[in-house]
């Protein structure tokens, strides 16, 4: 969307550092996770996707339009990496699959934060952005909220008038995460904190070495198995096109970061019914409309442990970003989703 691609994990010089630390007794995997990231770095790219139009504004947070004579749909992506994973290639597009069954679906772009907005936190990003733009709709749509887009989601279903709630891969309950992963995530912040104060911004690089800490060996494994494949074949073409991906983000708000570290995550105020959004606490039972909630089985991002725990609740054996734009997702989430949201009630 309004982001610089980089070829080339973000940031290197810590990814380098991994690669030291965690295959110091196996030179050859080392060797081939460098000759993968040679390639990565030096393969073509396809030509990006233009993006969905914008009709509407609220601040930085920009309103993307797919088209479409249907119901309305509003994807509510995570603010940690670009919202177009949901809008990713011609053939990987739930956002376009989805408007080709009669919807008419709509993507929050969240933009790219400055000092300015420092003081907005997350509940502040349901507040200020979330609920004047759903308020914009003439009918209520249907929230489809995504990773941590999800619990941001929840909070705007509580506090506004919507056709239903999807959430997918969200977190609530992050004590989810358990206490070795939640200490480390406490030290991250720490190790953070004084220069997101001083900056009024979080890097993305900063969140970025905590997602490979979860998870260090399959992160230097995949680049490994790079070396290995085609060029010309999908499977390279799909690494690229999803690593592309993840190395790109805008940085956070300070205090968006500060709330997300200490209070929903070290707190789990969600998961206690302790978190305050529009001067009050909330929590999924406030949303009075039709909900539904799909978990990734397989997520080492969000665990399936830190789920909403909605009454509908649909598992699948597939990892975080796997669930949305892997070979399994209209299986397992496109077509599921599609199918509850047009047994919907129409708002009368």
């Amino acid at each position: 969307m309004d982001f610089a691609s980089q070829h080339g994990p973000r940031p290197l010089p810590l990814f380098l550092a991994m690669l030291r630390s965690e295959t110091a007794e196996n030179p050859e995997l080392v060797q081939r996770a460098l000759e993968g990231l040679r390639r990565f770095q030096a393969a073509r790219r396809e030509r990006p996707m233009r993006a969905l139009p914008v009709r509407r504004r609220r601040g930085r947070v920009k309103l993307r339009d797919a088209g479409g004579e249907g119901r309305p749909v509003l994807f509510i992506p995570s603010l940690i990496n670009p919202p177009s994973i949901l809008d990713l290639s011609r053939d990987r597009s739930f956002i376009r699959w989805l408007r080709g069954r009669g919807f008419h679906p709509w993507l929050i772009d969240w933009g790219t934060p400055g000092a300015r907005d420092r003081d907005i936190d997350v509940a502040g990003h349901v507040e200020r952005f979330l609920l004047p733009l759903i308020a914009t709709f003439p009918t209520p749509p249907v929230l489809v909220g995504y990773c941590l887009g999800g619990t941001l989601a929840v909070a705007a279903a509580a506090r506004s008038r919507v056709a239903g709630l999807a959430a997918i891969a969200a977190p609530w309950h992050f004590t989810g995460y358990g206490e070795e992963a939640r200490a480390a995530m406490a030290a991250q912040w720490t190790g953070i904190k004084p220069t997101s104060e001083a900056l009024g911004l979080v890097p993305m690089e900063a969140l970025q070495a905590g997602f490979w800490r979860l998870d260090p060996g399959r992160t230097i494994a995949k680049y490994a198995a790079f070396a290995n494949l085609d060029p010309r074949s999908e499977a390279a073409r799909r690494f690229i096109r999803l690593e592309d991906w993840a190395n790109q983000g805008a940085p956070l708000p300070h205090a968006f970061g500060r709330e997300l570290f200490e209070e929903l995550i070290a707190e789990d105020r969600p998961g206690q019914g302790r978190w305050r959004v529009a001067g009050a606490t909330v929590t999924p039972a406030q949303c009075d409309a039709p909900s539904i909630e799909f978990v990734a089985t397989a997520d080492r991002i969000v665990p399936a442990a830190t789920a909403i725990r909605l009454p509908d609740r649909r598992p699948g054996g597939t990892g975080h970003v796997g669930m949305v734009v892997g070979g399994r997702a209209e299986e397992q989430l496109w077509q599921p989703l599609a199918d509850w949201i047009a047994a919907l009630p129409m708002p009368k």
